[in-house]
């Protein structure tokens, strides 16, 4: 197996709206303002926004995400509109396998910019990313059954529904625990 630190990885790419690149110093106040004005929906889904965060913690996160790309032990990706710079959201490759090689795909988006199709048109390209250049066997995702907008991801874009894990999570808003979907498409 190639050491992974001498993967070439694209630091950015783009699709046909979009900009798609590795975490950058600076990028905090962006992804902050996003967290901030999507802060009930996302609590919903996600784990990480049960804490509020400052301006200045995200920043950190975005700093610590961009040593983790370099290092390649998480791939997570800013996605920005190319015609006016705006961040839309956060996606990547996530509990990466480099062996296989295998990933999962994750996202968010700025609720602002829900709707228009930005999350299905990136995790199409990231897909793409990760098959045709990164070689990957699979690529999954994963999300909540309840989740309706997050399931019709995967399922616009053809990948599988390989099952469903029972009492996977543990959901600390409505303490119970909840399902969770594994989509997956194979090369």
């Amino acid at each position: 197996m190639k050491n992974p630190l001498l993967i070439g990885v694209p630091e950015q790419f783009e699709t046909e709206r979009l900009l798609i690149r590795m975490p950058l110093p600076g990028d905090g106040k962006a992804v902050y303002e996003a967290i901030q004005a999507s802060l009930e929906p996302l609590r919903r889904w996600m784990p990480w926004a049960q804490k509020e965060q400052t301006e200045e913690e995200t920043e950190i996160n975005v700093r610590e995400a961009h040593v983790k790309y370099l290092q390649r032990l998480d791939l997570r990706l800013h996605i920005f509109h190319k015609e006016t710079g705006e961040f839309i959201g956060c996606s990547g490759l996530h509990r990466m396998n480099w062996q296989v090689p295998k990933f999962e795909i994750g996202y968010w988006i700025d609720i602002r910019h829900g709707g228009r199709g930005y999350m299905t048109e990136a995790v199409r390209g990231i897909t793409d990313v990760a098959f045709r250049v990164l070689n990957a066997r699979r690529v999954e995702i994963r999300c909540d059954t309840e989740n309706v907008k997050s399931r019709a991801i995967p399922e616009r874009l053809g990948f599988d529904l390989e099952g469903i894990l029972r009492h996977d999570q543990f959901d600390p808003a409505t303490r119970r625990v909840r399902d969770t979907c594994v989509f997956a498409k194979i090369r």
